[in-house]
């Protein structure tokens, strides 16, 4: 083999390995669990009804430079309501080394929930579109193939069920950490 052959060779093998190994930084694929504590407020005329709520989820996305997309499953739970949320999530970041501030939004559907208030009969909450907006920090921690999220999530879902003179919206807010395995 020649020189000119074999630095030929070499340039197109540096080249094709730094091109796969900067595949990583443009996309990674993850998956994660989630775990959020706040509450919601069901509104129906007049009759405000405010309660503590916990949920938890499992996230499954794909992470670019400045955005982010994900599949969100969420599972809210009360003391007189239990929700399952399907979502898909779109994020906007800002790609700083360790700490990424992010905002994002998320539309989705409820579906088999029930709202099971004190002395009345269980009521199927009928699956209805969601909507949610969402504002966090990400911790990058560089040697570790976790991401760490922290944020503050407004869920908003209108007309649950349908009472005698009124469908109720509900309107959840939480604080929420988010545990992502990056593959």
């Amino acid at each position: 083999m020649n020189i000119k052959s074999f630095g030929i060779l070499t340039a197109a093998t540096i080249m094709l390995s730094a091109g796969a190994a900067n595949a990583n930084l443009l996309f990674d694929i993850y998956a994660g669990a989630t775990y959020g504590i706040g509450g919601y407020t069901m509104f129906a005329d007049d009759n405000d009804i405010s309660k503590s709520s916990q949920s938890y989820g499992a996230v499954l996305g794909m992470d670019i430079p400045m955005f982010r997309v994900e599949l969100e499953y969420n599972y809210l739970d009360s003391d007189y309501m239990s929700m399952n949320l399907g979502m898909v999530n779109g994020y906007f970041k800002i790609p700083t080394p360790v700490v990424k501030p992010y905002i994002g939004a998320g539309i989705g559907t409820t579906f088999d929930s029930k709202y099971e208030p004190r002395n009345l009969a269980s009521i199927d909450i009928k699956d209805t579109l969601a909507y949610q907006g969402m504002l966090g920090i990400t911790l990058n921690l560089p040697v570790i193939p976790f991401n760490i999220d922290v944020e503050g999530r407004v869920l908003y879902a209108p007309d649950m069920f349908e009472m005698v003179d009124a469908e109720p919206d509900l309107l959840q807010y939480e604080g929420r950490v988010k545990l992502r395995y990056v593959f």
